[in-house]
């Protein structure tokens, strides 16, 4: 039985309960939505409220960053990358940062300013570093590639196909100083294209003849890097490559052997093969039986197998007098003395015998 104290605390009490339940059908749908969006939230979001002022990307600090619109782990981020050693000499290596989206160097490009001491003056060769990924960031929204003449490059062309403002007009400047790019080498070599962009121009690029006259070839081994640079299909680097090739070798003792050079592309060979010619009297050959250890290491066709056979052998027996006796004697198989036929030279007690 309940007694006369116990209904009155039960009537005084009533209401409050009643204030309660209804304080909790009104507020628990707006605490589950806040709770559900807070699930929802992407943990990396910008923060809500951007603010668009003038900023170096070398000096600004973690609280304008995320002024800017930054994340506090874009942010944080940004300033690592920095800590790392970064320098943003240009606008477009601030688009290079991981933290920067798309939409982001967008909005804050114009407010960029880079300062004097970072800043690259000379030339535009820092645009490398960041053309790569921006080139083929913005390429998924450019007009698709048709052939076109090389030297007839232009600004407008460069920025339609995928290149920032200032990369096209530094290229378009390049190439209309130097009269057009000569071929895909000198194309990729360029420090703003670099390979990536350099590989997909040069798809399309139609690149001026400057063949060299049938009549009037370049002699292998003899020409030097001036000399070679003539030949249409032969860039700056292949130079380099083809010299010391030449050099190692010896000498060429057939106009094929070029296609053995690193950089020597399928697609040049056929062009540089009509504009050369060899003397295989230029030939400097190896004495096999008294020549050093490394000057038999750095020929092409002496691997390191070969050449231990060769010195372990020589040390026994002290040396061949023909090439035949190499093959006898397993030193070489018939396939690598006709390769080396033409380097070699067999002399005993001091007597040459040429093979």
């Amino acid at each position: 039985m309940w007694s006369r104290e116990d209904r009155r605390t039960l009537l005084l009490l009533l209401p409050l309960l009643l204030l309660a339940v209804a304080a909790f059908v009104l507020l628990e749908p707006r605490a589950s939505k806040s709770s559900q969006a807070a699930r929802h939230a992407p943990s990396g979001a910008a923060a809500p409220a951007a603010e668009l002022f003038e900023f170096d990307p070398n000096t600004v600090d973690y609280r304008q960053l995320r002024r800017l619109g930054f994340s506090k782990q874009d942010a944080a981020g940004v300033l690592r990358y920095r800590a790392a050693g970064k320098i943003f000499r240009i606008p477009e290596d601030f688009a290079a940062c991981y933290q920067v989206s798309d939409s982001m160097y967008d909005r804050l490009e114009p407010y960029i300013r880079i300062g004097a001491e970072y800043r690259y003056k000379p030339r535009y060769d820092t645009l490398r570093r960041s053309s790569r990924r921006t080139f083929e960031r913005r390429k998924r929204d450019t007009v698709p590639l048709v052939p076109f003449r090389i030297d007839t490059m232009t600004a407008r062309f460069l920025r339609a196909i995928g290149f920032t403002k200032r990369q096209a007009e530094a290229i378009a400047d390049y190439n209309t100083l130097i009269g057009g790019f000569r071929d895909e080498e000198e194309l990729r070599g360029y420090a703003i294209i670099g390979d990536s962009a350099g590989r997909r121009l040069a798809a399309f690029a139609i690149f001026p003849e400057r063949r060299r006259p049938l009549h009037d070839p370049v002699e292998l081994n003899t020409a030097d890097s001036a000399t070679l640079r003539t030949v249409s299909g032969i860039g700056e680097k292949t130079v380099v490559t083809i010299l010391d090739y030449r050099r190692r070798l010896g000498g060429f003792h057939r106009a094929e052997q070029l296609a053995e050079v690193p950089g020597v592309m399928e697609r040049n060979y056929e062009r540089i093969i009509k504009q050369i010619s060899v003397d295989s009297c230029r030939i400097s050959k190896i004495d096999i039986n008294f020549a050093p250890p490394n000057m038999l290491a750095e020929h092409p066709y002496i691997p390191p197998r070969m050449l231990r056979k060769i010195l372990k052998r020589r040390q026994l027996k002290g040396g061949w007098s023909t090439l035949q006796e190499m093959i006898d004697e397993n030193i070489l198989s018939p396939e690598e003395a006709e390769r080396l036929r033409p380097y070699l030279r067999f002399r005993v007690h001091d007597t040459a015998n040429d093979d």
